[in-house]
């Protein structure tokens, strides 16, 4: 007798029920390990008097009657502060309006219809990169609008949701230019330099040139890994749900005249191009009035700086900056606009009423999303509060001040302990306050700047990102990949999306360590007069 193989059904938990298992699985964690008292101590640099203050981090139990009580009581407040709610739903009302006036559908026609699917990858990834300079835009608009474009192609959108993801998350500590992130963890660099050397001073531009070299590097790279790896895996991109339409309608053929065939062609035209003509100018104002809201001291302008800074680079990128805080915003309106004028220019939109009812339909998938998003916040904010992020981040950084050695080895053992790091403790600025003394003192004493320590920590914050489930906007990537799944019964789940990426991820992380080690040992310039050595 032949026995039977009973083949164990694979389990495939559903997104959301897997950041539910996460919060349970953090919150048992926390507990287990508060019964040991698990606490941890870091240096921190006092700015006023370059001395080291030592912080104590202890474990939270989040099953206790405090941690319950805050669990519930911050729940609303955690969904509300989530910085991808705000973000995905700013942008999505503007892509929406604009793919439902079908001003996306012509643009993309007209323009991408002509290039090559590897310029487009190559465009995707690259904007994507340089997207980091301005907050995380690139994960709102970027990823729905890679989407959108792939299929246009005949393209698999999935793809093109790995390509505009893996873009931003991987490459996030390089741009073409200084960004607020610079801004907010220069500081910290400074800080921790002087404790060697007291009148040490880092400006915005030391890591300018290695940033914008490996913007270019990175994205070229990874076109390769989403053409001949990715794409290859993912597939094409075959939507039944189409077929099935298609196959069911029956068409009746009614007689028309060839005259009016034509006259029909020749309205559409005119529309189509009274809508172009409407939304480009449009948009053009709306470009001249952004640009004319960041130039200072002209009549009315400077809208959108915080004019207490004294630096123009501060006043656009400080902590308190209008045009950093609102370039979501501005962002969606010139997709809204734009899209507005087009639908009634092309009598798309004939009232108000197709206005909303149409981006209304475009905006059926929010509902998912919101609930991932709500549940995601809750197991972060979990995570956050348990302090198991911090302590682990802590232990990592006391791991590399006990090591005895500096220079390269111990270059590339900071680039994995702070990627590693990264995975608990998200945040740059508040992992850079608890690696900087270490990593900063260590590597100058090898004749390593400061500078360059700090690109360091950069690049090792951008390799994990993308792997992350603790990662803020891994959520809308994940979103993204469900909605766009055909097959409803399978759900991609958190395991199979960092499966996908994981070819990029490897890559990218060599390719990190390339840039870093061939750029320090041919010594060339990382920014205006600085050097990876002092």
């Amino acid at each position: 007798m032949k026995k039977k193989q009973k083949k164990m059904k694979k389990i495939r938990l559903h997104p959301i029920s897997g950041y539910l298992l996460l919060i349970i699985i953090t919150i048992i964690a926390s507990f287990i390990l508060s019964l040991f008292n698990l606490q941890t101590t870091y240096n921190v640099v006092n700015s006023s008097d370059l001395s080291l203050n030592q912080v104590t981090i202890v474990i939270k139990n989040m099953l206790s009657f405090t941690g319950l009580k805050e669990i519930i009581s911050s729940a609303a407040i955690n969904f509300m502060s989530f910085a991808p709610l705000g973000t995905f739903l700013i942008a999505s009302i503007g892509l929406c309006v604009c793919e439902a006036s079908g001003l996306l559908k012509v643009l993309f026609g007209r323009v991408l219809e002509k290039l090559n699917g590897k310029f487009i990858t190559f465009m995707i990834i690259f904007i994507a990169t340089i997207s980091t300079l301005i907050n995380d835009i690139g994960y709102v608009i970027l990823i729905p609008l890679a989407a959108i474009i792939y299929k246009s192609k005949g393209k698999n959108p999935l793809t093109g949701i790995c390509a505009a993801f893996c873009g931003v998350a991987f490459a996030s500590g390089t741009t073409i230019f200084i960004g607020s992130i610079e801004a907010s963890i220069i500081p910290y660099t400074t800080s921790a330099a002087r404790l060697i050397d007291s009148t040490y001073h880092v400006s915005l531009l030391s890591n300018i040139f290695i940033m914008i070299m490996s913007s270019i590097i990175l994205s070229i790279i990874g076109t390769i890994i989403i053409e001949k790896i990715i794409a290859p895996k993912l597939g094409k991109y075959q939507n039944k749900k189409e077929i099935e339409i298609n196959d069911n309608v029956e068409l009746i053929d009614e007689p028309v005249s060839e005259y009016e065939q034509e006259q029909h062609i020749l309205s559409n035209q005119y529309n189509e191009k009274r809508g172009l003509r409407m939304a480009l100018i449009s948009f053009i104002v709306i470009v001249i009035m952004f640009i004319y809201s960041v130039i200072p001291n002209l009549p009315f302008s400077g809208l959108l700086l915080d004019m207490q800074e004294e630096t123009y680079l501060k006043q656009i990128f400080g902590n308190n900056s209008y045009f950093q805080d609102g370039f979501t915003f501005m962002i969606s309106l010139l997709f809204f606009v734009p899209g507005v004028f087009y639908g009634f220019g092309s009598r798309k939109f004939k009232n108000d009423k197709d206005l909303i009812n149409e981006s209304a339909k475009c905006l059926g998938y929010v509902g998912e999303m919101i609930i991932l998003i709500f549940i995601a916040a809750q197991f972060i904010s979990i995570f956050k509060m348990s302090n198991l992020g911090t302590i682990i981040s802590s232990i990592l950084a006391n791991f590399l001040n006990s090591l005895e050695f500096g220079g390269i080895p111990f270059l590339i053992i900071s680039f994995i302990v702070m990627a590693v790091a990264n995975i608990f403790l998200t945040g740059t600025q508040a992992k850079w306050i608890i690696f900087s003394p270490v990593v900063v003192s260590v590597l100058m004493r090898s004749n390593i700047s400061p500078q360059f320590s700090q690109f360091l920590m950069r690049a090792s914050d951008s390799v994990t990102n993308g792997i992350n489930p603790l990662f803020a906007y891994f959520v809308i990537y994940l979103g993204y990949l469900n909605y766009y799944n055909l097959d409803k019964d399978k759900p991609i789940t958190i395991n199979k999306a960092i499966k996908i990426i994981i070819p990029y991820f490897v890559i990218i992380t060599i390719s990190w360590l390339f840039i870093l080690l061939g750029w320090y040992i041919i010594g060339l310039p990382i920014g205006p007069n600085v050097y990876p050595t002092i």
